[in-house]
């Protein structure tokens, strides 16, 4: 199919324009002011005079389909991506686990099963790592060769995903070798749960104690061991989901010594805050993820750091579970109450609203924090993430004075709650592209199940300068 994209404002990472984008056979293919018609007869047009035209975004860590204290996040890859779809996001990463005694391959083949025919959107995976086997490095090298290019490690949930500091040695030494980057969770586990020991034994078992046993100075310390680890292998890091000024610092400190580390926040820890851990009854349970929501000024400094580029990606950390018989597994014990929240429909409305509009980043870094830098951190530029000739038509026409109220009778996640119900933003896509083909439009979904693609990652652009 062919399409035309007609009066525009192009808005890039670097550029700020208006013009006509035509897309033929998946592809970008002409960009021009007043492209002739004789030249490009289109079959379909559209005006998006008024409008943003942005590269689709891409969230690079969300977690469909995952399973989780005994139970399993509500959206698969069928929901979850429709949602993203409505959000503006057309490209996600998500996490693959290879368990104890598996190998990774047998983790890809798991998650290349949930996702084939029903993402409605292109994919690809990082892979979790649980243990490192002397077998394990050279299959590090093989994900990398397949097109899995990062590899997550977790410095807390002991028991579960957990891993020493030995092994993440071993496989931050191996990246530099293969290509590869390593994507931490950093939290002190082993004191998080002493904390959480105590304070079961003690009796403190409502919702806000999973914060309260996950102190900012826990986070901060494996934000910055996992540093030092990465600085004596001579690599890049990428901390995922960081929450707080404590661990922010340890990332500023590395920046200015030269170091390549680099982390992402997400829009939970931009709008919500600890507050909401106070609300009554059962509520808090709804805002239980780890890392968990931090005192409110912590959000200050987060929007300081993605201004100055100490962060460099906004992604979501999408892991939902219903309230009713996923969060109330843990009515009378805050530890079993599963870990995450729904986001990826809301990230690009949130972070327009509250960044752009609240005069915290410009246009062009919106972009950057959400499509490009993503692209570019995890291999998928400049296939993925701007637009230009020869990139994916994986396109956002974004309206900047559409008003939308977030809910759960408004949004297309499977979950019986939002985080942000009831709250007011400016600014939401108002078409999506995927691949040339228009996929929401007119508010409803018109793409097809099982048309995303799995899409082989590069290595990462980072050290290239980001």
């Amino acid at each position: 199919m062919s399409l035309l994209i007609t009066n525009g404002r192009v808005i890039t990472a670097a550029d700020d324009y208006v013009a006509d984008v035509y897309c033929e056979n998946g592809t970008i293919t002409a960009i021009g002011k007043d492209l002739p018609s004789h030249r490009f007869q289109a079959e379909r047009t559209i005006d998006a005079s008024g409008k943003y035209v942005m590269p689709g975004g891409i969230d690079v860590h969300t977690h469909l389909d995952m399973p989780f204290g005994g139970t399993c996040s509500s959206d698969d890859f069928e929901t979850g991506t429709i949602a993203a779809a409505f959000g503006g996001t057309t490209s996600l990463v998500d996490f693959a686990i290879q368990y104890r005694g598996k190998t990774m391959r047998h983790a890809l083949d798991d998650w290349m099963a949930k996702a084939s025919g029903k993402a409605v959107i292109d994919y690809s995976f990082h892979m979790i790592l649980t243990e490192l086997p002397d077998a394990g490095l050279s299959d590090m090298d093989t994900m990398v060769r397949q097109g899995i290019t990062s590899f997550k490690l977790f410095m807390a949930y002991p028991g579960v995903f957990m891993v020493d500091d030995a092994t993440i040695f071993r496989a931050l030494r191996r990246t530099g070798e293969n290509g590869g980057l390593v994507c931490m969770h950093a939290e002190n586990g082993g004191v998080i749960d002493v904390l959480v020991q105590e304070a079961l034994r003690k009796g403190e078992k409502a919702p806000k104690y999973h914060a309260l046993t996950r102190p900012s100075r826990a986070e901060g310390e494996a934000t910055g061991r996992a540093i030092a680890l990465a600085e004596i292998a001579g690599v890049p890091i990428y901390i995922v989901h960081l929450s707080s000024a404590d661990a922010l610092e340890k990332i500023r400190h590395a920046r200015d010594m030269g170091l390549p580390a680099y982390a992402e926040t997400c829009p939970q820890y931009l709008f919500l805050s600890y507050d909401n851990y106070e609300e009554p009854g059962f509520n808090g349970a709804k805002y239980v993820m780890s890392p968990p929501l931090r005192e409110k000024w912590h959000q200050d400094v987060l929007w300081k750091g993605l201004a100055k580029n100490d962060l460099q990606v906004i992604s979501t950390d999408h892991c939902p579970f219903c309230m009713s018989e996923q969060k109330e597994l843990g009515k009378d014990d805050f530890s079993k109450i599963p870990n995450g929240a729904p986001g990826i429909e809301t990230r690009l409305t949130l972070v327009h609203n509250g960044g752009v509009r609240g005069g915290r980043i410009s246009l062009n870094r919106f972009v950057e924090l959400c499509s490009t830098t993503p692209a570019r951190m995890f291999g998928l530029f400049p296939r993925k993430g701007t637009i230009a000739v020869g990139s994916d038509a994986d396109i956002v026409i974004f309206d900047p004075d559409a008003r939308q109220t977030l809910g759960v009778k408004t949004l297309h996640m499977r979950v019986d709650y939002n985080p942000y119900e009831g709250t007011v933003v400016q600014g939401a896509p108002s078409a999506v592209i995927s691949n040339g083909t228009v996929i929401v439009e007119g508010g409803k979904f018109v793409g097809r199940k099982g048309a995303g693609r799995f899409i082989k990652r590069g290595p990462s652009q980072a050290p290239s300068g980001l």
